[in-house]
C-alpha cells in the first residue's frame, strides 16, 4: 500500500470517527446538567498508523491491499472512552447504539465477562455513514469504554506484561487477575458513596 493509497483510505474512517466524537460529546452534555456527574472522565481517539495497518494484515494473511483493509479491518478509526462507573458506560453505550442511523457491527462485553488476565473493558464497532457526492456508506468505528481503573490496569499490565515481561509469566497473569479484582473493588465502593453523595 504506497502512502498516497493509505491517506485516501483513512480520510472516510477519520470522518466517521469525528462523527461518534462529536455525538459522545452531546450525550456527555445532555447527561446531566451539573458538569461534577457527566459521565465521561475523559476521550482518546486514534486513526491506525500505515505500519501498524499493513502489520495487522500481514496476521491475517493479506496481501496488504486497500480493499483487505476495508474488509478485513474493523479498528482503522478507534475510540477510547474513560468513564467513571459501570453505570455510565453501559448507559453510554446504549444511548449509541438506540441511534438508527449507526448500525451494530460487534460488540464484545468484557465487563461482565472479562479476559482469563482479568482484562476489563467494553468494546462496541458502529457502522457510520458517511456521504460523498457518489452516495451513503458505512465505516466501522470501534469504540472502547472503561472505567479510569480499567484503564489504569490496561496501562500497566501493557507496560509490564508486554514491554519489559521481567517475571514468570504465569505469575504475572495471575498477580494482574488480582489486581483486576481489587481496583474493581475500590471502584464499586466510591459507587456507593457516588450513589449516596447525589
Amino acid at each position: 500500500m504506497t502512502n498516497e493509497q493509505y491517506h485516501t483510505l483513512i480520510h472516510p474512517y477519520t470522518d466517521a470517527m469525528n462523527l461518534i466524537l462529536t455525538r459522545l460529546e452531546i450525550l456527555n452534555h445532555c447527561a446531566a446538567d451539573n458538569e461534577d456527574v457527566r459521565p465521561i472522565h475523559g476521550i482518546t481517539h486514534r486513526i491506525k498508523e500505515k505500519i501498524s495497518l499493513e502489520n495487522k494484515l500481514k496476521k491475517k494473511n493479506s496481501n496488504g491491499s486497500v480493499q483487505d483493509a476495508r474488509t478485513l479491518l474493523k479498528d482503522i478509526a478507534g475510540i477510547r472512552v474513560i468513564c467513571f462507573f459501570e453505570r455510565d458506560i453501559y448507559q453510554l453505550a446504549e444511548s449509541l447504539k438506540k441511534q438508527t442511523d449507526l448500525i451494530l457491527v460487534c460488540e464484545k462485553d468484557y465487563i461482565r465477562h472479562p479476559k482469563p488476565n482479568g482484562y476489563r473493558s467494553y468494546h462496541l464497532v458502529l457502522g457510520v455513514p458517511i456521504y460523498s457526492m457518489d452516495g451513503m456508506e458505512y465505516y466501522p468505528v470501534e469504540i472502547q469504554f472503561r472505567t479510569i481503573s480499567m484503564d489504569f490496569w490496561a496501562a500497566m499490565e501493557h507496560r509490564i506484561c508486554y514491554k519489559s515481561q521481567p517475571f514468570d509469566e504465569l505469575e504475572m497473569k495471575s498477580a494482574f487477575r488480582q489486581y483486576a479484582e481489587i481496583l474493581d473493588g475500590i471502584e464499586k465502593s466510591f459507587e456507593v458513596y457516588s450513589e449516596n453523595c447525589g
